[in-house]
């Protein structure tokens, strides 16, 4: 009796211990698994709050990177802004300088060449030498003081409806007389069918003919001098070029060309012929620029506006120069 009892309290025990065995290990299955749920929540939020930090990176790179730009072209503004005011400010040194000079030195002069002229018709051959050299120098001042005049106070615009290519012709002949032209090949590339711009005709044939001198005294003999233009492409604007087959402008000078007084030909000029033309070119809201390379030659290009918005035209008709 007693075996056989004791061999069913034991299979008992056996399946007790079992079944909690297999309660227990569910429970720790369930908590295992609400910790897995937990921790693989945690990682997603991880690795979410990663992939935000990485993007919120790259918005505080691209925003540096912008400001960066900017603070650079704000820089660059600044220095072309102060570049300008120097500019505006020694054109009003200029302005009034001419003003007060024009006075002050041409009536003078006036009274002394009138004195030299009477003077070389009693002098021999050795005294009016001297003085038509004395003559030549007060010319050259009262040259420089005009040009300077001219810079300064440009005159007002006369508009009119000009063809480039019968202004260039006119100039080009007018020009090729001169005897610095008679060593050089002088040639006029500007088609005929340009459109008409709106210009002062006398303004721009100075500037042609300053740029032509120029380049004719920067040239050797046998050497060319060539007009062109043509319209800019999807602009209406016209852009009209002279260049040479000279010596060319050293890098050194180059920034230089268009400072009043400026110049490397000694006794030959006033160094006022650049600087008038652009102030001349500034007054048609048009720009010029000159790119130059030793033993090369020069280009200086000029960009018109086909039409000068918001001027009056006092001319309808064609201007003929």
């Amino acid at each position: 009796m007693a075996g056989g009892i004791a061999l069913p309290s034991l299979f008992g025990t056996t399946l007790l211990g079992l079944a909690a065995g297999l309660a227990g290990g569910a429970v720790l299955y369930l908590i295992a698994r609400v910790h897995y749920r937990k921790l693989f929540r945690q990682m997603q939020v991880a690795f979410e709050l990663a992939e935000h930090s990485e993007h919120e990176r790259d918005l505080a790179q691209q925003e540096l990177v912008r400001r960066l730009e900017e603070e650079r072209e704000l820089a660059k503004e600044k220095i072309q802004f102060e570049a300008q005011l120097g500019d505006y400010e020694k054109y009003a040194a200029l302005a009034q300088l001419a003003l007060g000079a024009a006075h002050e030195i041409n009536n003078p002069l006036l009274g002394i060449l009138s004195h030299l002229e009477w003077e070389k018709k009693t002098a021999d051959a050795a005294t009016k030498e001297e003085i038509d050299q004395c003559i030549e120098g007060a010319k050259r001042i009262s040259s420089a003081v005009r040009g300077l005049l001219n810079y300064a106070r440009p005159g007002p615009l006369l508009l009119g409806r000009i063809h480039l290519d019968r202004l260039v012709a006119e100039t080009v002949a007018f020009i090729a007389h001169q005897p610095m032209f008679r060593a050089i090949r002088l040639e006029n590339r500007v088609p005929s069918d340009l459109p008409p711009i709106t210009a002062d005709s006398n303004q721009i044939s100075q500037v042609l003919m300053n740029l032509l001198l120029n380049a004719a005294q920067a040239t050797p003999p046998g050497g060319t001098v060539t007009v062109s233009a043509e319209k800019v492409k999807f602009n209406e604007l016209i852009e009209l070029r002279v260049s040479d087959t000279g010596a060319g402008i050293p890098p050194d000078i180059l920034p230089h060309v268009f400072e009043p007084f400026f110049t490397t030909k000694r006794n030959q000029g006033t160094g006022l012929g650049l600087s008038i033309s652009q102030a001349y070119v500034r007054s048609h809201s048009g720009t010029i620029h000159v790119e130059s390379q030793q033993n090369r030659g020069t280009i200086v290009r000029i960009v018109l506006p086909i039409r000068q918005e918001g001027r009056p035209v006092l001319q309808d008709e064609e201007v003929v120069v």
